[in-house]
């Protein structure tokens, strides 16, 4: 594998766990619109990482597309309002091992959550600083396939690694012909990477020493 001249992040599951939170924003939600339904975590679990359109197709089976879009805007309108305090977890390891890769790489955060979650995440973590860029799939509607490019072409990635923690983000690295780095703590699994961490401290040490 060639020496990476980046690193691009997925954020929910890889960098933190704020899965609580989603699943409070959709309760708030369907008690707003007086839908008789709450959702919880394990339910949440199983869609963590998809696009809002398959999403809502899960979740939402009974609504149409557009209906179901009109919901989980509904959501993560929510969710930027109750984010900064309701926060989540940070994996062990993260806040220190960016700031110390950031030193290395040119760090990016790139995730299938809509417009302005990710800056109230890198806000809420405190490593805006150590962050060049991010993208959100809310931006275009547009696979991580296609917005990998996009950060490349943007900031002339030569040689990138995305890390991710599910199936689909193995897929999608494998579309945009780059490397893919798995973590296994996540919520999701595979068997198709070039290199997998158990913990982010490992990423770290692997990542500072090549």
């Amino acid at each position: 594998m060639q020496k990476p001249d980046s690193l691009i992040f997925d954020m929910d599951g890889t960098l933190w766990d704020a899965v609580d939170t989603y699943a409070q924003s959709w309760n708030l939600i369907f008690q707003k619109l007086d839908i008789q339904r709450i959702i919880k975590r394990d339910e949440l679990l199983h869609v963590i990482g998809m696009d809002g359109k398959k999403l809502t197709r899960v979740l939402l089976p009974e609504f149409d597309e557009a209906k179901g879009m009109e919901i989980y805007n509904a959501v993560n309108q929510i969710r930027r309002e109750i984010l900064p305090t309701s926060g989540g977890m940070m994996y062990n390891g993260v806040t220190e091992g960016l700031k110390q890769l950031a030193n290395k790489y040119k760090l990016f955060v790139l995730s299938n959550c809509a417009v302005g979650i990710i800056p109230l995440f890198l806000t809420w973590a405190g490593i805006n600083e150590v962050i060049t860029d991010s993208f959100a799939y809310g931006t275009n509607q547009m696979p991580k396939s296609h917005n990998m490019h996009l950060l490349m072409d943007k900031h002339n990635l030569k040689s990138p690694v995305y890390i991710g923690d599910t199936n689909g983000d193995a897929e999608q690295t494998r579309i945009a012909g780059i490397p893919f780095a798995f973590v296994s703590y996540g919520f999701g699994n595979t068997d198709d990477y070039d290199v997998k961490f158990d913990d982010f401290e490992s990423l770290t040490q692997y990542y500072l020493s090549l």
